[in-house]
């Protein structure tokens, strides 16, 4: 049986996902990638929001180059098929999901962070899409790039294949947060714990109006969000929430 490549461990309402091959710079194996989908498959309603992090001394490399070599085009179309469904899972589960990010996450770990619905980083972390190095163009990890900061700057990074700081990262909009290592794990734990505060069901509903307006052009935007709102208005939640702060006390959360 191959090893497990993820270490996934629920505290309460809070899962981690931490990609487990230190040896590989947490290289994301087709293994490893399918192992990645399996788990956030398997959350469950108990879970209210999740980290994914890396052991060892990177977030992820990318791709697995070694596994790579003298492959049929079958195995390259189920690499990156596998790839597109883990980087879309991200956004489908209801919970928010934070990349939690020290030293290197270039090609694919890079779009690991974009695809992300938030992430915070090191002071000392990298990010690239060096691919373009080794004749191989990051395309998919574009795709959530580009989303994240913009065509000039996605294709600066795509084009060049230089990596960009974390201080770059955060002024270009690809992390939330930029902290010294030693306040990495206090400053993620304090922004899960501002999401954990709130009801999961809204959140959950929230995410998904995100995703689902967020390309959109501003009246179709609307014809999405319109219909969202006017049901989130009418729920449980909504109608606690209300009371709560009319009241001057802590919502209970019917629905968590």
């Amino acid at each position: 049986m191959t090893p497990a490549q993820l270490d996934v461990t629920v505290d309460g309402p809070r899962t981690t996902i931490t990609l487990d091959r230190p040896d590989r710079r947490n290289a994301l194996s087709l293994g490893l990638m399918r192992e990645f989908v399996d788990a956030l498959d398997a959350l469950g309603d108990d879970c209210a929001v999740v980290v994914v992090d890396g052991r060892g001394p990177a977030f992820s490399a990318g791709h697995d180059l070694a596994e790579m070599t003298e492959r049929d085009d079958d195995f390259y179309a189920e690499l990156f098929a596998v790839c597109t469904e883990m980087m879309l899972r991200l956004h489908d589960v209801p919970q928010p999901v934070i990349a939690k990010v020290h030293g290197i996450a270039t090609a694919a770990g890079c779009q690991l962070v974009a695809a992300c619905d938030l992430a915070v980083a090191a002071t000392e972390a990298t990010f690239a899409t060096p691919g373009v190095r080794i004749g191989l163009f990051c395309s998919t990890p574009m795709v959530p790039l580009t989303r994240a900061i913009g065509r000039k700057r996605a294709l600066q990074m795509l084009l060049t294949g230089e990596p960009i700081d974390a201080a770059t990262a955060l002024d270009w909009g690809l992390v939330n947060q930029v902290v010294p290592a030693a306040e990495l794990d206090a400053a993620v734990d304090e922004l899960a714990g501002q999401i954990l505060r709130f009801s999961p069901h809204v959140i959950g509903l929230g995410k998904r109006a995100f995703y689902d307006q967020i390309e959109r052009a501003e009246p179709d935007a609307y014809a999405v969000v319109q219909p969202v709102m006017a049901a989130n208005a009418a729920d449980a939640d909504a109608r606690e929430g209300i009371a709560a702060f009319l009241e001057k006390r802590q919502p209970i959360w019917p629905t968590t």
